[in-house]
């Protein structure tokens, strides 16, 4: 099985939730591993921050070329980054890498790069891409004033490229402030046409649990797809 893990956004807890429900699959003894096709910014040591995160939370191995095909310097948008580093990131390369992985493991996560919509080359973006891939999409989204409209206009882009929506995740943790939260959850669950599969608090990526996450509803609904 596979999932991808989506988002609205860049930096609205696809990172931190692709760790818990890595975490939580290991509880479950499910072999499985995170992935992240794209990843671009490069900290002080010359690591990636949610590379190695996901890595860290996957609870078998696989090599760094497999998780993380494409480690661009930049933190910009990855068609930027790319041409910054004299790459083009091309959909053929991820799907190798993701061949890979299938092999090695029940249940890959992909984590995607900003939101579905993102450019990654003069041709390619990342709903293109996610078409190519064909998961199951789990779309996290921020509980903060706009995101009623991300999240729907997400879920519309997800549908026209004829994807499935497994479900969405509301992260409370990106504006603690925010004092609509249940309201929103539930007006999106109405209009999106799938429920919410769990509420995020503010969690740090190497601790976080999916405590929060209905995980074996997830995994039916993935089973199904």
């Amino acid at each position: 099985m596979k999932l991808l893990i989506s988002g609205t956004d860049t930096g609205i807890g696809k990172t931190v939730a692709t760790c818990a429900l890595l975490r939580s699959l290991a509880a479950r003894s499910i072999a499985a591993l995170g992935m992240k096709p794209i990843s671009a910014g490069v900290n002080s040591q010359g690591l990636w921050d949610d590379v190695e995160q996901i890595r860290s939370a996957s609870p078998i191995s696989a090599p760094v070329e497999d998780v993380a095909p494409y480690r661009l310097r930049a933190a910009a948008s990855p068609h930027f980054a790319a041409a910054e580093d004299g790459i083009t990131i091309r959909s053929d390369v991820v799907l190798a890498a993701l061949e890979r992985l299938e092999q090695q493991a029940e249940v890959v996560l992909i984590e995607g790069v900003g939101g579905f919509r993102v450019p990654l080359s003069r041709e390619l973006d990342s709903a293109d891409l996610a078409q190519a891939i064909g998961a199951p999409v789990l779309l996290v989204v921020p509980m903060r004033l706009g995101c009623i409209n991300h999240a729907l206009l997400s879920a519309e882009a997800i549908a026209r490229r004829g994807l499935a929506l497994a479900g969405w995740l509301a992260n409370r943790g990106i504006d603690p402030d925010y004092a609509r939260a249940a309201d929103t959850i539930d007006t999106i669950s109405d209009r999106i046409g799938t429920s919410c599969l769990g509420v995020l608090p503010k969690l740090d990526r190497e601790t976080g649990s999916a405590g929060g996450i209905a995980v074996d509803a997830l995994l039916a609904r993935l089973r199904k797809q």
